[in-house]
């Protein structure tokens, strides 16, 4: 069954504001499924860990997140 939620994770360079953080320049862009709103702010840290540029969260970098409705309908 697919989520209801998704949340997109960015780790954003500490040189661009938090409204200046896209997906299409973000250093890294990920996302998880969630089942609601609130999942989406739980379950992706071990995601930013693995990372190639999680090691810089917190002194070079900082992480955003959206939730955003899963539009794909479910498969049957």
């Amino acid at each position: 069954m697919a989520s209801g939620f998704v949340a997109i994770i960015l780790i954003c360079a500490n040189t661009s504001a938090a409204a200046d953080c896209t997906e299409d320049n973000a250093l890294d862009v990920m996302s998880i499924g969630a089942d609601n709103e609130l999942q989406c702010t739980q379950g992706w840290q071990d995601l930013v860990a693995r990372s190639a540029f999680g090691k810089d969260v917190g002194t070079t970098a900082y992480i955003r997140t959206k939730c955003v409705r899963n539009i794909d309908p479910p498969k049957r």
